[in-house]
């Protein structure tokens, strides 16, 4: 049973990374990423994004072993 308990904490902790990432990078740009991506249709722009988030699902993973 702790073991479930300590998934969910580690994934609530990976979640909330993630948000704050997203969150910088549209901040941190002159343009709305979700704008470019769903409006626009900017694939690169999409596969950057996509590359950041699983950059970061590594590093989180490895951070947890």
């Amino acid at each position: 049973m702790t073991g479930i308990i300590e998934s969910l904490i580690y994934a609530g902790i990976g979640l909330l990374v993630f948000i704050i990432a997203l969150v910088v990078m549209e901040v941190g740009t002159k343009f709305s990423i979700t704008k470019k991506i769903a409006h626009e249709g900017n694939i690169a722009l999409a596969i950057v994004i996509g590359s950041i988030i699983g950059s970061l699902g590594l590093i989180i993973s490895a951070a947890i072993r």
